[in-house]
């Protein structure tokens, strides 16, 4: 039983004692009702002891299904699903709040349209095994998490809306920062981490003066926001204003009449975190480029196979067409880097370039700029292993979310044919994030030297079939592209 300012809460132990996880303690109140789109409540304190031993619902989304490359170990669980999602899991192996343990805070992907922390692969026992209070939270997601309106702007002391999501991560921290000591965590030693829009989500936390003095490193997989397009305030309420509309809806009290379901009919303009000049003042690109976010260690990279396409692949006189079409003057360039002599060829480049336009040139950016300012220690991975896979997931490679149960030392959760090269991988992964989240530093004996990232060396370490620190190998494409965008942004 742990105190917290909220009440009581009980969990349930390992078969051998040494770990105890709580599931489902809320850290907000519902955000139903006419709490729907407000920043997250005070949690209603609680009599008596609250039994904590089953996640909370998952946020409001679609019903989940395997699709492309993700089986259902990377979703969240089929029930339960619901408005009242405000809910975060801790696991421990402290016997006492006098341990004063690293605390991981986890923040998962999802698009900011799906995901939760019931996932499979996001357990936190493992990591709890290594000394670590492992902590996984919920936000709101969709239109729940992410709807701006001048109505909503008006109403909030803020003079903005649409980032209740982020403001949600925020709540959590908080409630960590406040309450952590009693599972025998030390507040003052924070990691936060995450993968794709938990990644980016990392970024924005970083970013957020809100969230300052909640957190002192951060581990982002896969995502971050360096390329200006997320919307303005004024953009996002025009957005919000033609969502209104396809749901029938004339102003914020019918909004907030409609069911879930009913809102869920259209996503229509909702794309996530927005610069509201509140939770985000300015760009994320700014805010770093004067030095103004939150100072951490970072540990970042990307996987080496997760280019995702959103309509049929281009032969190699489409693509060329495209490149030119895009990149003017430039195309020459951005060719020499993704070459398409034949389809085949066109078919590999552009899966390359939709993994640098997505994800590898946002964490490289973030690697870079922070390296720069040389603050904090950055360290860079490129994750290259091929996920083994039977059937229809046989042909996908190091694919997006694939490293995330090797770091967390969460295979056993993933039907796959795992190999003796995948154990070790995740024995080193895990051990390199555990080390970094306990200290700052990834490294320790027996493990390769993973070394500090330096924008001139380009050092990373490769996590595959061979673990190794090398240059990156990519690391022209990446300036050139990075130059070519910052010239038309």
């Amino acid at each position: 039983m742990v105190q917290i300012k909220s009440g009581k809460v009980s969990g349930a132990t390992t078969v051998d004692g040494k770990i105890t996880s709580f599931k489902g303690i809320p850290f907000a109140a519902p955000p139903v009702g006419e709490l729907r789109w407000k920043v997250p409540q005070p949690v209603q304190p609680w009599q008596g002891i609250k039994e904590c031993t089953a996640f909370g619902p998952s946020p409001m989304q679609g019903k989940p299904a395997p699709f492309s490359m993700w089986s259902q170990e990377f979703l969240i669980p089929e029930e339960p699903i619901s408005e009242d999602c405000l809910y975060l899991n801790v696991w421990t192996g402290a016997k006492s709040p006098k341990e004063k343990l690293p605390v991981l805070v986890w923040i998962y992907g999802g698009g900011f349209s799906s995901g939760g922390s019931g996932v499979p692969i996001y357990d936190g026992e493992a990591m709890a095994r290594k000394g670590i209070v492992f902590v996984s939270i919920n936000y709101r997601v969709g239109v729940f998490g992410f709807l701006a309106h001048p109505e909503l702007t008006k109403e909030s002391p803020n003079n903005a809306s649409g980032n209740y999501g982020l403001l949600d991560q925020v709540a959590a921290l908080t409630w960590v920062k406040e309450n952590i000591a009693g599972f025998g965590g030390d507040p003052s030693n924070v990691t936060i981490a995450g993968q794709s829009a938990g990644s980016m989500s990392v970024n924005c936390m970083v970013a957020t003066p809100l969230a300052k003095g909640l957190f002192n490193k951060a581990i982002a997989e896969s995502g971050a926001n360096f390329g200006r397009n997320q919307q303005a305030l004024a953009q996002a309420e025009e957005a919000g204003l033609a969502f209104a509309k396809a749901v029938g809806a004339t102003g914020l009290a019918d909004l907030r009449k409609l069911s879930p379901q009913e809102l869920m009919k259209t996503q229509l303009g909702i794309r996530g975190p927005i610069i509201d000049g509140f939770v985000l003042p300015q760009h994320i690109a700014d805010i770093f480029a004067e030095g103004r976010e939150n100072p951490v260690d970072l540990l970042t990279g990307w996987n080496q196979d997760e280019g995702l396409l959103f309509g049929p692949v281009k032969n190699a006189a489409d693509f060329e067409t495209q490149i030119k079409q895009q990149h003017g003057s430039n195309a020459g360039k951005v060719l020499t880097y993704y070459p398409a002599s034949d389809d085949a060829e066109a078919a590999q480049s552009q899966l390359d370039l939709s993994r640098d336009m997505i994800f590898g040139l946002q964490n490289y950016a973030w690697a870079n700029v922070q390296a720069k300012q040389g603050k904090t220690n950055v360290y860079v991975y490129r994750f290259t292993r091929k996920v083994p896979g039977t059937g229809e997931y046989a042909k996908y490679g190091a694919f997006h979310t694939g490293e995330v149960p090797y770091a967390y030392d969460n295979l056993e959760f993933v039907d796959r044919p795992w190999e003796a090269v995948d154990r070790e991988l995740e024995a080193t992964m895990s051990t390199y994030w555990a080390n970094f989240v306990k200290t700052g530093n990834p490294n320790a004996k027996g493990l390769p030297k993973w070394p500090i990232y330096k924008p001139d060396a380009k050092q990373v370490m490769l996590l595959g079939t061979k673990v190794e620190a090398k240059p990156i190998a990519d690391g022209e494409a990446l300036d050139t592209m990075t130059a070519i965008l910052s010239a038309n942004k």
